[in-house]
Order: structure tokens, then sequence, then C-alpha cells
């Protein structure tokens, strides 16, 4: 403890605690809550194509910057710190939906219920978004400022850095904003007004049931760019094992005769590979995925009782604050304990939440042990490393049990075990977020009391979006189709339908589980090569281009000893640029949402076929090479 309270005793905000500036006000409550918006669409969309969302912090606050410094001619690094951590506070609510909710839409369609009650989504999404808020509240003394020097929380560390750079705000966003409008202009040529596909593929000759394609968009472009080439590689690893490994291995057993293979109802011979895909391929990666998952949260464990000890040990110290000092106001607890008591009774009593007295005393316990996991986790490892698929699927089963072995293992049984699960995964990503958020606040000098607010501010808003964005794209598109696969709520599906039907293939379940253990056992990260198994090659080939681009930047940096600012600048620039490519599409992709329910189509009698597509492809591409291994400028 010594360290821990030297680094507490000795540190100081950029702002300090005597200082007073605007923080929480109208413009940035409200520029906040636009972001908010906008990135938990943008990011509602992304994840529920590929599978993965894009941090919004450093975006939303360079687009601050940008606005309030560059534009209004304020400067006010604390209410650039509140937009940011409004902002945010939507992208994060939306990956602990996508991964969890759009199952319930999959079941609808499948069982003919009609589409799931609005109303019901922005209730699961509230309790969920409101209590990873407040659960939050009482560890922020114990992981923010007691063990500040030993968690780096390296994005909410990052996005100080850059709020701490602002002088350069109005030149980021400009990029940022760049990004967007490049990205949202190729989205509707492409897919709105179908220019060019933005699909392409081919059959590999003399190779049966092998094939390459790609899905030439922006925001696969930016992924890319922003995950890095390793990354990069081991999804298109995964997508290659697939497509050139198990599918034609499947195709060429089909031709030996007759052969109809669960759950397909047709000959093999008759699928092709895409129908290989569909009914067998994506079996095989779920088994992977959820191999990943459980088995990162069981590398996980000794982390994770080690920081539920520590978090529960320092917490009472939280209470031992001085409420004088600005920088050390956390919000009242008694609205905490009294706005936790609320949430829980409601999941209790109110038909619109199923999951009844157990669910939610269920709820109560594991969201408060993974709302301290995660914000321990990320503290050390950064969010992208924050094991929540495998808290998620490891509740969904213990639920699962619990239910079927109570008698309640029909429709009912699966959509309340589901909405335990879509609760815990949206607590466990809310309190990772707000645990960086705090961390940025407690850098530049911000009052923590208004960030928790700001937060429930920012998970109120995109509560109430989330159910419109996921009924929108449902009925444009369809979960689990080839536009929107939904990995993870389909992994969600399955998992829960396993356990309480036991209809799986578990045959090819089992072949995932094994392929997991042996790229574990090579020391290969499972998870995204057990992503890129299960998604079809066509997204991982543009990532892979991306990747490629940072790739060259992160050699060059490596050459020049990991010191050069100018090539760190220039990375700086393409993420910002790459963020920017991936709202673009993610906002177009929206629209046209909206077009295709509406029944309006836009497309012209025009299309340049395969080489446009590869021709406008390159020039995006270009553009990305431009904002970064080829930038001048300083950012």
């Amino acid at each position: 403890m010594g360290k821990n309270a030297t680094s507490e005793q000795s540190f100081k905000p950029f702002i300090s605690a005597e200082k007073i500036l605007p923080e929480f006000t109208g413009m940035s409550i409200i520029l906040g809550i636009i972001l908010a918006v906008v990135f938990g669409a943008a990011n509602a969309y992304l994840g529920l194509r590929v599978g993965m969302t894009i941090s919004a912090s450093i975006p939303a606050a360079v687009i601050s910057m940008g606005l309030i410094r560059g534009i209004l001619k304020k400067e006010s690094i604390l209410e650039n710190n509140m937009v940011q951590t409004i902002g945010s506070a939507g992208e994060s609510l939306a990956a602990g939906a996508i991964f969890t909710l759009p199952a319930l839409y999959i079941w609808a369609e499948k069982w003919n219920m009609g589409s799931p009650d609005l109303l019901k989504i922005t209730a699961i999404a509230l309790c969920g978004g409101i209590l990873g808020v407040l659960f939050m509240v009482p560890l922020r003394k114990a992981l923010i400022v007691k063990e500040h020097g030993v968690l780096p929380y390296p994005e909410g560390t990052a996005c100080a850095e850059v709020l701490l750079a602002g002088e350069e705000g109005g030149k980021k966003a400009k990029i940022c904003f760049t990004g967007l409008g490049i990205g949202a202009l190729y989205k509707f040529i492409s897919d709105g007004l179908g220019l060019f596909p933005s699909k392409i593929e081919a059959a590999i000759p003399g190779y049966r049931g092998a094939a390459i394609g790609g899905e030439l968009y922006p925001a696969l472009l930016g992924v890319g760019f922003i995950i890095g080439p390793r990354i990069s590689a081991y999804m298109l690893g995964g997508a290659l094992l697939g497509w050139f490994g198990f599918i034609p291995l499947i195709a060429n057993i089909g031709e030996m005769g007759e052969i109809i293979m669960y759950p397909a109802s047709v000959p093999i011979k008759e699928l092709g590979y895409w129908g290989i895909w569909e009914n067998y391929i994506r079996y095989i990666g779920a088994g992977a995925v959820a191999f990943g998952g459980i088995f990162s949260l069981i590398k996980s464990l000794p982390l994770i009782l080690q920081s539920f000890r520590d978090s529960i040990r320092n917490s009472s110290r939280a209470f031992k604050v001085n409420r004088s000092v600005r920088t050390d106001r956390d919000m009242s607890m008694k609205i905490v304990l009294i706005g936790s008591l609320v949430i829980i009774l409601a999941m209790m009593m109110l038909p619109i939440i199923p999951v009844g007295f157990g669910g939610a005393l269920l709820i109560a316990i594991f969201g408060f042990f993974f709302a301290t996991v995660s914000s321990r986790v990320v503290g050390l490892v950064g969010s992208s490393s924050n094991p929540v698929s495998g808290m998620t699927i490891a509740t969904l089963i213990v639920t699962a049990i619990i239910f079927k072995a109570t008698g309640n293992d029909g429709q009912a049984g699966m959509i309340g075990t589901l909405t335990v699960g879509a609760i815990i995964c949206i607590i466990a990503a809310i309190a990772g977020d707000t645990s960086q958020d705090l961390k940025t606040g407690f850098l530049v000098g911000a009052t923590p009391r208004k960030q928790q607010y700001g937060e429930l501010i920012g998970v109120v808003v995109s509560a109430l979006t989330i159910g419109l964005v996921l009924t929108l794209l449902h009925n444009a598109w369809g979960f689990g189709s080839t536009e929107l696969a939904a990995p993870q709520a389909t992994l969600m599906r399955l998992v829960i339908e396993g356990v309480m039907g036991g209809n799986l293939p578990w045959t090819l379940v089992f072949i995932g589980i094994g392929v997991g253990i042996t790229f574990e056992l090579l020391g290969l990260p499972v998870l995204p090569i057990a992503i890129g198994l299960y998604l079809p090659i066509h997204l991982s080939t543009p990532i892979m281009v991306g990747g490629i681009i940072r790739g060259i930047l992160n050699k060059r940096l490596e050459k020049a000893g990991g010191e050069s600012h100018s090539i760190k600048s220039r990375i700086n620039s393409g993420i910002l640029y790459a963020s920017g490519l991936i709202a673009g599409e993610g906002l177009i992709g929206i629209l046209l949402a909206i077009f295709a329910v509406a029944g309006l189509n836009l497309a012209m009698n025009i299309n340049l076929g395969i080489i446009g597509a590869l021709i406008f492809f390159a020039l995006l591409t270009y553009t990305l090479v431009k904002f970064s291994v080829l930038k001048k400028d300083k950012v």
C-alpha cells in the first residue's frame, strides 16, 4: 500500500481541485448526447457486421475540441472531457446490447412472434446501463485513485493525453470529419446509388468448394488499421482455415454420394460453399469462439478473484473522502444504493423484464461481481482484452442450468436467460467504459460526481435509441444474414438453445473447440482466429488491407526505436481518419436501412462491375494511406 499511497498523495491533476472551470454545461451535455447517439448507432451497425466495436472516447474528444475550441472559440478541457464521457457511453451500451439482444429478434422470427417490443429492449438496456454506472461508483476511489501508478487504464490515459494536447484539436477534428464524410459518401454511392458492387467474390478454379471474396467497405478498412496487422492476420488466418480448408474438405466429401449431414436437409453436393458455411462452418466457428471466450475467462480467474478481493477491501476507504475537495466528490452513496435497489426490484416485478425473482437476484450478484472484474481488468490490459463475452457465456450457462432445473425451460425460459445475460453484458461493458472515463477525468482534474451523472445521461439516451436502431437494422437485412452476421448474439442463442433443448450439432461445435484448443497450445490468441473462422472470409480480406497499412507504420516506428514523434503522429492521424470512416459508413448504413424499410430504392441504372468496385476501393485505400503513411503535418 505504501507505493499506492505515495502515488495518490503526490499526484496533481492538470486542473487543480481549487480551480473551477465550466464542465457540466448545457453545451457539453447536448454535444455529448449527439455523439452518444451517433457513435452508438455506428458501433451497433459495425458490431453486428464484424463482431467488434471501436472505442468512441478519443474520436468524441477530438470532435468536441474541434467544435468547442475551433468553432465556438472556447477553451475548456473539462467540457471536452464531459463530452467524451457522455459520448463514449453510447458506444459501450451498444456493444453490450448487440452482443446479446439480436437473439431476441432471431427467436421472434423463428417462433412467428413478431419483432420484440421496443419498450422491452429499452428497459433491458436501461437496467444494464444504469447498474453498470452505479456499481462502479463505490469502486472509483479504490481503483482509480489508490491504484494510480499501478493500473494504467490505457484508453483512459490515451484520451487524457489527447485532451491535454487540445491546442491541435481543430486539426484533429478535421481529419476525423474528413474520414466521416468520405466513408459516408463511399457507402452511399455503393450501396445507395448502386454505382458499383460493394461485395465481390470468385470461386477458386480447380479447387472444389474454395472461394475468395471481399466486402469493400470503409468500416472494414478502418477496423483493420485500428486493430493493426497482427489481429487482422489472425482473423484472416481463421477465415482461410474455413474457406480454404473446412469448406473444400466438406465439399469433396459431399461428392462421394448423396450424403446428407445434419443440420442441412439436402445433400452436401447441392449446398455450394455458402450453404456449407451456413450449415456447418458457423457451428465450428461458434465452438471456437465459445472456447476462446470461456478459456480467456478461466485464464483471468486468478486476476478476477484478486481484483474482487482488493476492490472490496479498498472500497470501504472510498467513503473516507474529503467532500470539500472538488476532485474527490462522488455521486451520493444514498443515490447509488437506492438507485440499485429500485432497478433490482423493478426487474423482479415488471413483466416487461422477463427475469423473475431468481433472475434479478442473479443479475445483482453476477452484475456487481463482473462490474468489479471489468473495471479492474480494463485498468490492467485495456478494454479490447476485457473478456466480456466469456463473462456473458458463463452467466448464460449458469442461468440456463438454473432455469431448466426449476422447470423454466421453454421459450419463456430461453428469453429470460438471454435477458439476464444481456443485462450482465451491458453492465460489464458500461463499468469498463466508466472506469476508463473516470481515469481520464482523474488525470485532467474533472469532478467525478459530474462525470458519473454524465455517464448516466449517455446511458439513458443510448438505451432510448438502441431498440429503434436494432429493429431498423433487423427489418432491413435480418440478423444472422450475410449482411448482419451478429456473431456474438448468434453464439449466445446457440449456447442457450444447446443447454435448454440439446438440439445443437454438437459434433461440429466440438470440432470448433478442438480448433480452439489447438491454437491455444500453439500460443496463438484464440478469439480473433475464431471470429475469422466464424465470419465469411469476405470481411477479413479488407480488414487485412487496413492492417497492412498500419503495419507499415508500426515497422517504421519499430526501426526508429519507438521514439519517433513524426511516425506516432501519423499513426494517430490514421486512427482518427479510420474512426471517421467507420462512423460515416455506420450512419449511412442506418439511413439506407430506413430507406429499405420504407421501400425507397435509390439505385441507378449504372453499375461499373467488379473492376469499378476495385478501382473505388483502391482510391478509398489511398485516402487512408494519405492520412497516415503519407501524412506530413503533425497531429
